[in-house]
C-alpha cells in the first residue's frame, strides 16, 4: 500500500472511531452527571484527522508540482 492510500485509509478510520467517539459523548450527555473527560474524548480522532485530511487536500497539488518540474528538468 503506498503512502498516500495508507494515509486514506487511516482517515477512513479516524473517521469511523470520531463518530463512535461523538456518539459515546452524547449518551453521557444523557447520564444525570457525565464525567467531563467524555465531553474531550472525540478531540483526538479529530485533531489526526484534521493532520490526514490537510495531507489529503495538499498531496494532489504536490504532485501537479512536482511533475511539472520534471517535465521542465527534462526538457
Amino acid at each position: 500500500m503506498t503512502g498516500d492510500k495508507w494515509v486514506r485509509q487511516t482517515h477512513r478510520w479516524l473517521s469511523i472511531f470520531f463518530t463512535v467517539t461523538v456518539l459515546v459523548a452524547l449518551v453521557a450527555v444523557l447520564q444525570e452527571e457525565p464525567p467531563e473527560w467524555v465531553f474531550y474524548l472525540p478531540l483526538l480522532p479529530l485533531v489526526l484527522q484534521m493532520f490526514t485530511g490537510l495531507f489529503l487536500f495538499v498531496s494532489p497539488y504536490v504532485a501537479r508540482r512536482r511533475r511539472v518540474q520534471r517535465t521542465a528538468r527534462e526538457a
